[in-house]
This record gives C-alpha cells, sequence and structure tokens, in this order.
C-alpha cells in the first residue's frame, strides 16, 4: 500500500463510513445499556453499587488495553487489528444479551471492552493515515469525534426503546449483524497499513490495566462499603503506585506503548486531559439522569430515553453545523464554549430534588448539554491527534481513546461513592434524588476543571477571527 502522505483509498466514503459506524457500534455499547439498567438489576439481580459495574467494568477494560491493541495494530496491521477487534466485540455482544446472570453479563461486558480496546485505536488510526493533514483530516476528525456525542445520546434513546417494548438484550442482539456487515465491508474498502518491526510493551500494558483496575475497584467500593474500608483504601494506594510505576517505565522502555514525547505538544496534552475529565462529568450526567427520570419521576424506560431528546437533538445539530453557528471561533474556542456551555446545564441540573420537574429542571438544562457536547466533542478529538507522524498515529489515537474511557471509569466510581454516602443507607424518591444531585454536583466538579484545564492550555491558541490556531489544526 502507497501509504504517502497524499495518498487515500479507492473509495474514502466507505473507508469514513466503517469507521465512523464502528465506532458508533463502541460508542453506543457504553450508553444503550443506561436508560436499561433498572431493568436489568431487576432481571439479574444487581445490588446498586454492584450496577455501576456494568459500566464501570466495560470502560475499565476498553481503556486498560487501549495502548495494547494501539501497538498492535502498529506491528500487525492496522486493518487486521480493526477485524479482530470487530470480532471479539462482536462475539461478547452476543454473550452479554445471552447473560443469565449477573456474573456473566460483568465477564462478557470485560471482554467487550476488550474487543473495543483493539476496534477504537485502529480505526482512529486508519482515519489518520487515510486522510492527510489538513481540512480533510479535521473534517473527518470532527466527525469522528461528533460520533462520539451524537452516539451517546442516541444509545440512551434506543435503550429505553428497546428495554420498554421488548428487552434490553436487544440493544446488544443487534450489534451481530452489523458487526458481521462491517467486518465484509472492512475486508473489501480498507487496505492494510505497513507494519512496523518491534515488541509489544507487555509489562507496559499489565501495569497500566492493574494501576486503573484497582484504582478503579477501590473508588467503586469505597461508595458501597463506606469510606473506613482498608481494603479498597489500600486497593487505591496500590493502583496509583502502579500507575507510577507505569509511566517511569514507559520512559525507559525502547518501544513504550504510551510514547510519552506526545505530551510535550501543549494542545495536545490539554485534549488528553480535558477529556479525561469531560468524560468523568459526562458519564455522570448520562448514569444518573436516567436513574432520577425512573427512580424519582417515575418514568418508563422508554420514557427515560425520550426524555433525553431534548439533548440528542440539539447535540445533533451543535455538531453537525458548531464551525458554521461560531464562523469567527477557531477550534480552541469552540472547545471551550462548549465547555462553559456543558458547565451550566450541569450547575443546573445537579439541584433537583425529589419535587422537581421534568420541563423546568432537567429538560432546559439538557438542551444547554447537548449543545456544549456538540460544539466541544469534535475539535477536542482533532486536538488530540494533531501533529502526529505516522508511526505515532496508534499511539496518539490510542491515548485519545484511554482519556475517554478511564475518564469515564473514574468518575463514575467515584461519583457513585458520592451518590451512596449521600444517601446514607435511606431509599425511596427523597433519598434517591439526594443521591443523584450529590453525584451531579461532583460531575459538575469535574466539568468546570475540564473548562479550566483547556482555558489554561488553549488560551495562547485563542484568536478573535476564524481559522486554524497553532497547535489545533
Amino acid at each position: 500500500m502507497n501509504t504517502s502522505p497524499t495518498s487515500l483509498p479507492a473509495d474514502q466514503t466507505a473507508v469514513l463510513g466503517i469507521i465512523l459506524t464502528s465506532y458508533l457500534l463502541i460508542i453506543l455499547d457504553v450508553s444503550i445499556v443506561i436508560t436499561g439498567l433498572p431493568r436489568i438489576q431487576e432481571e439479574l439481580q444487581f445490588s446498586q453499587a454492584q450496577l455501576a459495574w456494568v459500566q464501570s467494568v466495560y470502560t475499565l477494560f476498553f481503556g486498560g488495553f487501549l495502548l495494547l491493541g494501539a501497538r498492535a495494530g502498529d506491528i500487525l496491521g492496522r486493518r487486521r487489528m480493526f477485524q479482530t477487534g470487530l470480532a471479539v466485540f462482536t462475539i461478547a455482544s452476543l454473550a452479554v444479551g445471552l447473560a443469565p446472570s449477573a456474573n456473566w453479563m460483568v465477564a462478557a461486558r470485560a471482554v467487550q471492552g476488550v474487543g473495543a480496546a483493539i476496534l477504537a485505536p485502529s480505526s482512529l488510526a486508519l482515519l489518520a493515515i487515510h486522510f492527510p493533514e489538513g481540512p480533510q483530516r479535521r473534517r473527518a476528525t470532527s466527525l469522528y469525534g461528533a460520533v462520539a456525542g451524537i452516539g451517546a445520546s442516541i444509545g440512551l434513546v434506543m435503550g429505553g426503546l428497546l428495554a420498554d417494548l421488548w428487552s434490553w438484550r436487544v440493544g446488544f442482539f443487534i450489534n451481530v449483524p452489523v458487526g458481521i456487515a462491517l467486518a465484509f465491508a472492512g475486508a473489501r474498502y480498507i487496505e492494510e497499513s505497513e507494519r512496523h518491526a518491534g515488541d509489544f510493551d507487555l509489562l507496559g500494558a499489565i501495569l497500566s490495566t492493574a494501576g486503573f483496575g484497582a484504582l478503579i475497584w477501590g473508588i467503586v467500593n469505597l461508595g458501597d462499603v463506606g469510606w473506613q474500608d482498608v481494603p479498597s483504601r489500600i486497593a487505591v494506594v496500590i493502583g496509583l503506585a502502579l500507575i507510577v510505576l507505569f509511566i517511569t517505565h514507559e520512559s525507559r522502555a525502547p518501544q513504550p506503548i504510551m510514547p510519552l514525547h506526545l505530551f510535550r505538544h501543549q494542545a495536545r496534552s490539554a485534549a488528553y486531559l480535558a477529556r479525561f475529565l469531560l468524560l468523568g462529568g459526562m458519564v455522570t450526567f448520562f448514569f444518573y439522569s436516567t436513574q432520577f427520570m425512573q427512580s424519582v419521576l417515575g418514568f418508563s424506560a422508554l420514557e427515560a430515553g425520550l426524555g433525553f431528546l431534548p439533548m440528542t437533538l440539539v447535540n445533533f445539530v451543535s455538531a453537525l453545523y458548531g464551525s458554521k453557528l461560531l464562523p469567527k471561533a477557531g477550534p480552541a474556542a469552540q472547545t471551550l464554549t462548549g465547555l462553559m456551555l456543558i458547565v451550566a446545564g450541569m450547575a443546573w441540573l445537579s439541584q433537583v430534588d425529589a419535587s422537581a420537574t421534568y420541563l423546568l429542571d432537567v429538560a432546559l438544562p439538557m438542551v444547554l448539554i447537548g449543545a456544549g457536547q456538540g460544539l466541544c466533542f469534535g475539535p477536542l478529538t482533532a486536538a488530540g491527534v494533531v501533529g502526529t507522524t505516522r508511526q505515532d498515529a496508534g499511539a496518539a489515537s490510542g491515548v485519545v481513546n484511554v482519556a475517554h474511557q478511564l475518564g469515564s471509569s473514574a468518575g463514575l466510581g467515584a461519583m457513585a461513592a458520592l451518590a451512596t454516602a449521600a444517601q446514607s443507607g435511606s431509599s425511596g424518591a427523597v433519598a434517591a434524588a439526594r443521591g443523584v444531585s450529590a453525584a451531579l454536583q461532583g460531575g459538575t466538579v469535574l466539568l468546570g476543571l475540564a473548562a479550566t484545564v483547556a482555558m489554561m492550555l488553549f488560551a495562547s491558541n485563542l484568536r478573535p477571527t476564524g481559522g486554524a490556531e497553532p497547535g489545533m489544526e
């Protein structure tokens, strides 16, 4: 394959469609399960704290194995790893849909996360390779980023619809024919990338996965059994220590799975950290908004899914037409505007209590959150891979997805602990509302930190006129 910077695949539209659809599958499986969680809890006998693991175990394994998956694509070929990840993800989706018990479902979700960890960096790296630096790549990566926001919103509506009319299992069964179709399309339209000689940084993968795994387990378990639990606190300390060892190892490894020089670029570093914090806040919003609508407002799963439409519709318009809505704002300014809208909407939503109404206290804040998410996800994704070489494309895309998934997992784990503490062992609508409010307030803090990081690190790139800013193009 000719891999010069100007070369394009024979059918560029088909390649872009395959990449975006595969990423949509991954994102849908994060959100489609949320509106069905009450049904899943009832059918498979999950405890409230265990229920968070339906989400956390997927994002944990997804984030933990992403860097290894990205490196595998560099060495073995990105199309091969794309097909491998797609096969693992599709088979695991079938296993989730057939789950007879809580343990089965959690295990299958973990395998699904591994499949996503192989698939996601390969798809983003293929996009970076097939679309040369400049307007074509900016448009392609913006669409890729927009899929993250739009897909999450669509998944919430689909999850509620399927759970109420049929079963939450249908959402996972749908992945099977779509995955098979993508496999055939990928074999036909995507050409294999050149392979690079090298070794897998297996120690780095083990340290990163074990470190984040221990950290997330400790945080989630603290929310279940209380902050005084010694094993949970030990797990948090061990997790942090392993993460430090991982970073130290990566600085010395001859072929690291996470080259530290990627973080020397100011805009990329800002994008990684802001994405980590942003996803921690956004997954909290998705998880606890649906809990509030069903447990406090008495919505069915279908009604809760439809309850996200104010966000979904605005998100769709904002993601597709954000650059036209803000013609004089470059990517950095667009990102900051989006983040500030999300913070405002989340702060408003976090004030909910048992007397809240849907229109005033839920729907209107969702409009702000949807507009903000649509504006910031695309340019934030583009900033995460800006200026990378062909050799670093896989690693950079892996770090983007690591920030995305581990931010989700860590954020939900921490906010679950806040919600459990706020409920203080009580039950009923009042206690549920109190827990939701505490979690959303914590999520607001994470989003505020994301906006602050973006403002500080993108400040030098802001310009009052249109065009690409240094470091964001």
